[in-house]
């Protein structure tokens, strides 16, 4: 393979997990919820995936439960968040470092086994030049984001729930007085996150790595976050946004095999660099949902 080949399918195979939870989030934050938990959304379904795999003998079935894993996350989160009046930024950090804390203990407890879903091709198109092998050829659940992205845009954009889910993110109290439950919608969006923020990282366990190690998703989900700011809360920009970071990691990872000679905190620090500065330079030129982050309560103008 060509130095173009092993970086473009190293940038697909790192922004797959990417892609899934920032789906999610595009969901969640369209909705008025700035989703902080998404890193231990993505996590603990990565956990969930191989302990479950490795109890069943089945990397499926651990894919399918550890993605139900974040929506547990999600769960709690919206527990906190709405029903306790916690500050959804306390709940969302205290959530990640929670858990941080109790996936590297359970991994070092339990026995688990490498665990890895198949690969598929697909007939003809993988025998592209270039393109196919890189492109074509991947663990299968990466091709339920074929399926997944345009369902996504047509349920935000062409259904009555995504009209009130956008309507809670741009004017709650118009909403409320509409007669939509604003919080309700938010808990909704929110679990939707959980479930695509536990897919990703289920993803990355049992289809990219086929193992768990502590910390793996090693702030990939404040990289969504990144991600869905630089794409202005739009799917389609957020996605494109999300390749970028997929794109920069993998040179991290192939620069050095390529027989490359850079500093390595250089190539470790440079996607994460690479999100601050998407924050910082298009934050404030792109107009966030009105709601975003503020808490709803009923009569409050």
């Amino acid at each position: 393979m060509s130095a173009f080949e092993i970086i473009l399918a190293a940038a697909i195979h790192l922004t797959i997990p990417l892609a899934f939870a920032a789906l999610g989030e595009c969901v969640a934050e369209r909705a008025g919820t700035l989703n902080i938990s998404l890193e231990g959304m993505m996590l603990c379904g990565a956990f969930a995936a191989v302990a479950i795999g490795t109890a069943t003998g089945s990397p499926t079935m651990g894919l399918i439960l550890g993605s139900l894993a974040g929506v547990l996350v999600a769960a709690v989160h919206a527990f906190f968040s709405h029903f306790l009046a916690v500050n959804t930024f306390v709940v969302g950090l205290t959530l990640n470092v929670a858990v941080l804390g109790l996936t590297s203990i359970l991994s070092v407890a339990m026995v688990l086994s490498p665990v890895q879903i198949s690969q598929w091709s697909i007939p003809g198109l993988s025998s592209i030049p270039v393109l196919g092998d890189a492109v074509f050829t991947q663990r299968w659940a990466a091709f339920l984001l074929l399926p997944l992205i345009p369902a996504c845009w047509w349920l935000l954009y062409r259904t009555r729930w995504g009209l009130e889910l956008r309507a809670c993110g741009e004017n709650p109290q118009s909403a409320d007085v509409s007669g939509i439950h604003v919080n309700r919608r938010r808990r909704q969006a929110l679990l939707f996150c959980g479930l695509m923020a536990g897919l990703g990282g289920a993803y990355l366990a049992v289809g990219e790595v086929g193992s768990f190690n502590d910390n793996m998703t090693a702030g990939r989900g404040f990289v969504v976050l990144a991600a869905v700011i630089f794409g202005g809360w739009r799917l389609k920009m957020t996605l494109i946004g999300c390749l970028l970071f997929g794109t920069a990691d993998a040179l991290r990872l192939a620069m050095p095999a390529l027989g490359y000679q850079i500093s390595s905190p250089i190539l470790i620090a440079a996607p994460y660099v690479l999100a601050i500065a998407a924050m910082l330079f298009l934050a404030k030129k792109q107009r966030a949902p009105k709601a975003l982050s503020k808490p709803f309560e009923r009569g409050l103008v």
